[in-house]
This record gives structure tokens, sequence and C-alpha cells, in this order.
């Protein structure tokens, strides 16, 4: 089976959700706690690939590092929010998961289902 990869934050009932999910079918996926091990700019840029998303789409706007870095400027660049992403990984939307070249976020937590081999 594909490599299945789970940007997750424990604390976030989405997150858990989406994890019970995939355990009740029997699957294992590699959690990644972002939170603690965020992903960098290249990770980011590839992850939005596979979601078919851009940075913007990716940002939790209710996040108070939303308004302090003034995020909601249109005038910032793909680059610039990439960036402000991977240095304040609370900013990214989640659960996500990861199967091979697709990803979904997990938003209700059934989506992650939509994507599974």
């Amino acid at each position: 089976m594909t490599d299945l990869t789970l940007y997750h934050n424990p604390r976030c009932s989405k997150s858990r959700g989406a994890l019970e999910l995939l355990e009740a079918r029997g699957l294992a996926p590699t959690v990644v706690r972002y939170l603690e091990t965020p992903l960098n700019a290249e990770q980011l840029h590839s992850l939005l690939g596979k979601l078919g998303i851009s940075a913007r789409q990716l940002l939790r706007t209710g996040e108070d590092e939303y308004k302090s870095l003034n995020l909601a400027d249109e005038n910032l660049s793909e680059a610039q929010l990439i960036a402000a992403i991977a240095a304040h990984p609370k900013l990214m939307e989640r659960p996500i998961l990861e199967v091979g070249n697709q990803a979904v976020i997990g938003r209700p937590p059934e989506k992650v289902l939509e994507i599974l081999p």
C-alpha cells in the first residue's frame, strides 16, 4: 500500500477524528506533529502542489499570528505566505493526509477517506 502521512495536531478534534477514521480502517499513517516538526518552505511548496491549493488557502485566518503578521494583505506573494507558515506552523490548516502524489485537508475528517487507495 502507498505510504500515508498525516500532518496532525493532537489538540485538534478534527485532526484526532481523521486519525481515528484511518486507524478504524486498519491503517497506520506516519503521523507528523507539524507543530513540533514544522515543514520547511520546500516541503510546504510540495504539499501545496499535492493539495492543489495556494498558500493563502492553507492559512488558518483565525489565528493571532494571521492578524499580527498582517497576512490578510493581498499584496503578499506566495513565497512570503509559505515563509510565514514555515515560521509559524500554527497557521497551517489541519489535518492533512498525504497519499502518494495527492493530499487533502481533513475538514470534515471524513475528507481523508476520499484519497485512500
